[in-house]
């Protein structure tokens, strides 16, 4: 019997092969499988940028810009080692657009998508790959947390909300887009082009410009403006609070804790970033010294808006204070919501942290938020995501502090700004050496795979204990 299931299994193709392979890795590890797909793809737009055809002098890209653009590309990070408007031919460009749009819809949903198309359906693996990145408690084995953003049967709804979302709210944005192109003299064209551009842009959170002087050509263009940080907003929500919101948006009070969190962590970081920027920037003549009040106040909206994952900026970022760079570093490493184009440790992070904190102030047994109790091992998840990304980008300064003998305000900021996938820079990137631009490199994509999840690709399995040790509580504090 065993001769004859090995024969047929000799008699199978190759790609049924390489299909079973596959399939039987993402079984045993679906973590794991996500990474590598996703350093594949990294993998596969190094060697397309490099090409000649890529670069607008028809010559090779060097290795390490063609990998850094290629990580940041597939991170929908925005930094870049090049100048993006003049670089890359027509041919780069729609790589930058395509790329973008891949890795916006996230690294753990990606897999699921190839799972799928390798498999030819959505089993179950495949579904739990894909709610992995609407919830990290998934991939740790134990129980699952209450209160799923999606649960496992609807993740078949969610591929499709990402697909049509991203398409129908790109599309509108760069339709609204396109007489702000217009007024600058750009041809019809090239209008269009690059409203579709920015709007891919926006909505990844990516905040790659296709002309040379950015969007500091529309700094007086509010409408213009307005509709980058629409795009930004939607794409930092998450894909599951967008899919829970068409499903019932009139009917706030069935939204799940993890909408009503992201939604309200979300509001609340906005007008307080914007009104940092406005105590801190208002005086400075460099930025915002010389508007007006309403001027300030929509400028400070906007920079509030672009720092927890957007990219986009009017001024440049050396010339904020200390202070404002600072809070713009905090902003983003927060970033935005959990399975969303935007990095960071994510908004939901941040609240449990904060409601663990409140709760431990109040002497209340549990964390409660909107009438519902959130279980302790959250927590433990939330501390673990913010520990990793602190390492990560304790790790990471150090090694650029000590590659470029930079000041640290600037190094830091721009550290973190990888990790965050944010995009905005004080000029350190760009002058980076080869072997800055790999540590920077490195950053971004494990900023963008996630803490949680590159944590457990790392460790195979949680081990099972059948007993229990003594318990015994050391001070803390």
């Amino acid at each position: 019997m065993h001769a004859a299931a090995a024969r047929r299994q000799d008699r199978r193709s190759v790609p049924a092969r390489i299909r079973d392979e596959l399939d039987a890795f993402a079984k045993s590890s679906p973590s794991r499988f996500a990474i590598v797909v996703f350093a594949g793809l990294i993998l596969v737009f190094t060697l397309l940028f490099s090409l000649p055809i890529a670069s607008a002098t028809g010559r090779m890209t060097t290795l390490h810009d063609a990998l850094f653009t290629a990580v940041s590309v597939i991170c929908v990070t925005g930094l870049s080692t090049v100048d993006m408007a003049t670089h890359w031919s027509p041919f780069g460009n729609a790589l930058v657009y395509i790329g973008v749009n891949i890795g916006g819809i996230g690294v753990l949903t990606l897999a699921s998508l190839l799972g799928f198309v390798v498999s030819r359906r959505l089993g179950l693996r495949a579904r739990l790959i894909a709610a992995s990145d609407t919830n990290p408690s998934r991939i740790h084995v134990g129980p699952v947390a209450e209160r799923q953003a999606v649960r496992l049967g609807e993740v078949g709804g969610l591929l499709t909300t990402v697909a049509i979302s991203a398409l129908t709210i790109e599309g509108v944005i760069a339709l609204g887009m396109i007489p702000s192109l217009l007024a600058t003299g750009a041809g019809w064209w090239t209008s269009i082009w690059e409203s579709f551009y920015y709007s891919a842009m926006a909505f990844t959170n990516t905040g790659f410009s296709p002309n040379a002087t950015g969007v500091t050509a529309f700094e007086h263009d509010y409408w213009f403006q307005s509709l980058l940080m629409l795009g930004v907003f939607l794409g930092s929500l998450g894909f599951p609070v967008i899919y829970a919101l068409a499903r019932g948006w009139r009917n706030p009070h069935r939204w799940s804790v993890h909408v009503k969190l992201t939604l309200t962590t979300t509001a609340i970081l906005l007008v307080l970033g914007a009104g940092a920027f406005i105590l801190l920037e208002y005086a400075n003549p460099r930025t915002y010294g010389s508007l007006d009040a309403g001027d300030t106040i929509f400028q400070s909206f906007f920079m509030s808006m672009m720092t927890r994952s957007g990219g986009f900026a009017t001024i440049a970022m050396d010339d904020l204070n200390g202070s404002s760079m600072l809070v713009s570093s905090m902003l983003m490493f927060i970033g935005g919501g959990s399975a969303s184009t935007a990095g960071g440790i994510k908004v939901t992070t941040f609240a449990v942290l904060f409601l663990a904190a409140f709760a431990e102030a109040r002497g209340a047994p549990s964390m409660e938020a909107f009438g519902r109790r959130i279980p302790r091992d959250i927590l433990r998840l939330a501390v673990s995501v913010v520990l990793w990304g602190a390492t990560i980008v304790a790790i990471a300064s150090i090694a650029i502090l000590q590659i470029t003998k930079l000041p640290f305000e600037f190094v830091l900021f721009d550290v973190i700004s990888a990790f965050a996938t944010c995009g905005l820079s004080t000029g350190v990137t760009a002058d980076l050496p080869p072997s800055g631009v790999y540590v920077m490199a490195a950053t971004m994509f494990m900023g963008r795979v996630g803490t949680v999840t590159l944590a457990a690709a790392l460790a195979a399995s949680q081990r099972r204990q059948l007993f229990k040790r003594p318990e015994e509580r050391p001070i803390v504090g």
